[in-house]
């Protein structure tokens, strides 16, 4: 029995990580789409993959309870070995003042945008190791190299996760894994996650004003193709960390505190 070799996205919703996983697919991959709740989302997600010729699964997960993102690739690893792994979860809260952030949600955001990526590291980088190879890119965000006001949570929870991704690369690059810390420094049309934020009517105008022909919002579909290559670089010339922006955008660096 030949065993598929895989993707696994940890986080696909209709935006940045069903985008990557549809990629993957149409590049020979199993995509294993896995996301927290929208059964019906994600099945619909597979479904569109595989009436396009390509292999995919969904798993439901809820990455903050024990043992979930382990036994999340006990699973995915049945199907075939695991050679790529998008860490796409989120953890943004919108804005908060340090007073209308309590503990939990503080701790919440540590635990899908940190501590999730560090018990994923933990059991899926040693199967790559013993394979001779694996990569494993990182979604982040403008909060993780710039703390804002209102940003507690989320600028903690990602320059942590960003300090990680550092750290496995200095571990385990000579053993053949590639990580990548994807930073995104702009607005994604995405109706899930955006979208969700801003509201239906909201996310409506902001694409009227900045996105479709106008370019001005990060398109998950073009995005995907970033992070394919990033996936297919040869170790002599890999990218370990990348800014991803709308042309129209400033960089995180030229915006005033």
């Amino acid at each position: 029995m030949i065993m598929e070799k895989v993707c696994l996205v940890l986080g696909a919703g209709a935006g940045i990580g069903g985008s990557v996983g549809k990629k993957f697919a149409q590049e020979g991959y199993h995509a294993a789409l896995a996301r927290r709740s929208d059964e019906a989302g994600l099945n619909a997600m597979v479904s569109d993959i595989q009436a396009q010729g390509g292999s995919a699964s969904g798993h439901l997960v809820n990455a903050v309870k024990p043992d979930a993102i382990e036994n999340l690739i006990a699973e995915v690893e049945a199907i075939g070995p695991i050679e790529v792994v998008l860490f796409n979860l989120g953890a943004q809260i919108g804005n908060r003042s340090l007073e209308d952030t309590p503990l939990k949600t503080f701790e919440l955001g540590w635990q899908m945008a940190c501590n999730g990526l560090f018990r994923l590291a933990k059991v899926v980088i040693p199967l790559m190791v013993a394979r001779g190879g694996g990569t494993l890119l990182v979604t982040s965000a403008t909060a993780a190299v710039r703390g804002n006001e209102g940003q507690h949570s989320h600028a903690a929870a990602m320059g942590g996760r960003r300090m990680l991704c550092q750290s496995l690369n200095a571990e385990y690059a000579r053993q053949g894994i590639h990580v990548a810390h994807i930073l995104i420094d702009g607005a994604v049309d995405a109706p899930d996650t955006l979208g969700k934020m801003l509201g239906a009517e909201n996310f409506a105008k902001l694409r009227e004003a900045r996105g479709m022909g106008n370019d001005g919002l990060l398109l998950p579909e073009k995005m995907a193709e970033t992070y394919y290559h990033v996936s297919q670089q040869h170790r002599s010339a890999w990218t370990h960390e990348l800014d991803l922006r709308a042309f129209s955008d400033l960089a995180w660096w030229n915006h005033a505190p």
